[in-house]
């Protein structure tokens, strides 16, 4: 045991399946704590997948809650085994580890490993667009979640981690109507609207008697640790940044369902209307259902308005809203993928993966907030939809990274919120769209401190 109040227990574990083997570098480089070693970047991963299920903001809470957890990689001759110290006591059951738990701590170990030898040791070309996008593929495929010979049935669930009672039970509510309906689902992996079309899902399918169902989580360094995995997710995947992270939601989904959320919602729909209105994208079917209960009806007309004033009525003609109605929103998923399945047949097409979708070079290439940055954004109307779009999610992003990334908070701690200025009309729309996710508790997860803005929009 630790000194602190959460129980902690040793422990060693070996794979259940899907990682069993690593070469002696590689070993070495997760235990490598100095700079350009991956043991922080594994211990603060694993960490996050050890206290799955625990709630809060900010991300150093767990190291601080557990000072004294590590985790080391062991090779032996029949394998590897993962030994951990002072692990927290509530992902082990009768001195166990849960099977869950050691199934996406291997996840943890496959993609960071992955990711450092063959994405960012020179295998692609990061600074062209069909490399970037070749090294998401290879990641999916690496994880196993790409799925040949399958029809589509995939929706991509987005949404707010701190949203209320209400809107998570219609996320389940939802996910049930899916689940009934075959669909399988993908969410940001994390609480609130990410998990709950996950647990609606299962009763659908246990209903439906229906097997090897998928529930993948999506994650990324950055983000895992606020957001840790919630229990329903079997296929865990940690993508290198958010931007990658982002293409791989877009590349394996048929449809997507947004529910009600904050910042990180509204980056999720602005990256993806981006992508959507851009003129070589105007034929491909893709489904974008926004839906949420009865509350929530004025989060949606928020939303609307400012995706309107900002990108037009062309980019809302590429998404449908449902208020309170789970049925209608499901057989709207699954109308939609029918399409997509008859539009993949017709190109010749993967199922499994849109490569028909063209996604740009400024959609790919990671954006560090810095104050800096966020401050040289063009958010002006004169420009072309997607290319606001794209300047529009990095806004979004910065946020995002202010209130729940470590980096991003310590910038924020440092030099004060970040400054975000542009088109007058823009920055009043984005400056009440901000004001009214703060007021809705859509910044914070419930019973945290006051929210603190992050950021400043400039307005005249």
């Amino acid at each position: 045991m630790n000194d602190s109040k959460s129980p902690t227990v040793n422990a060693r574990i070996a794979p259940l399946g899907g990682m069993d083997v690593l070469s002696r570098q590689e070993v070495g480089r997760l235990r490598d704590a100095t700079q350009g070693g991956l043991h922080q970047l594994l211990r603060r991963c694993a960490l996050a997948v050890l206290t799955g299920g625990m709630t809060n903001d900010d991300p150093r809470a767990m190291m601080e809650r557990f000072p004294d957890f590590d985790i080391r990689v062991q090779q032996q001759d029949r394998g590897i085994k993962l030994e951990l110290q002072h692990a927290p006591a509530a992902a082990f059951v009768d001195g166990r580890i849960i099977r869950g738990v050691n199934e996406q701590l291997f996840a943890v170990v496959r993609d960071i490993v992955y990711v450092a030898t063959q994405i960012q040791e020179g295998r692609f070309d990061l600074t062209a667009s069909q490399g970037l996008t070749n090294a998401v593929f290879e990641i999916l495929r690496n994880a196993r979640v790409l799925r040949p010979h399958a029809d589509p049935n995939l929706a991509v669930c987005w949404g707010g981690h701190s949203i209320g009672r209400v809107e998570y039970d219609y996320t389940k509510a939802v996910g049930y109507e899916l689940g009934l309906r075959g669909v399988d689902i993908c969410t940001g992996c994390g609480p609130g609207a990410m998990k709950g079309p996950m647990k609606g899902a299962i009763i659908g399918h246990a209903k439906q008697r229906r097997s090897k169902n998928r529930y993948i989580g999506i994650t990324e360094p950055g983000i895992i640790a606020a957001e840790s995995p919630n229990p329903a997710v079997n296929h865990l995947v940690i993508m290198p940044d958010i931007e990658k992270r982002l293409e791989a939601f877009v590349r394996i989904a048929h449809a997507i369902v947004v529910f009600p959320g904050g910042v990180g919602t509204a980056e999720e729909i602005l990256y993806l209307l981006g992508i959507l209105t851009h003129p070589e994208n105007a034929d491909i079917p893709f489904p974008l259902i926004l839906t949420g209960p009865r509350e929530s009806a004025a989060y949606f007309e928020q939303i609307d308005a400012f995706l309107r004033l900002a990108l037009g009525d062309a980019a809302a003609r590429r998404y449908q809203v449902i208020v309170d109605a789970p049925q209608a929103a499901a057989r709207a998923v699954t109308r939609g993928i029918q399409q997509v399945r008859e539009a993949r047949i017709a190109a010749q097409d993967a199922f499994f993966f849109n490569w028909g979708l063209r996604i740009e070079y400024p959609y790919q290439v990671p954006f560090a907030p810095t104050h800096a940055n966020m401050a040289g954004l063009e958010l002006r109307r004169d420009r072309p939809p997607h290319e606001l779009a794209a300047d529009l999610r990095r806004a979004f992003s910065g946020i995002v990274a202010g209130n729940v990334k470590e980096d991003g908070i310590r910038a924020i701690e440092r030099h004060g919120p970040f400054q975000i200025d542009g088109d007058p009309e823009i920055m009043r729309a984005l400056d009440r769209l901000l004001a009214a996710f703060v007021a809705q508790h859509r910044m914070k997860l419930p019973g945290a401190v006051a929210y603190q803005p992050c950021y400043r929009v400039v307005t005249p």
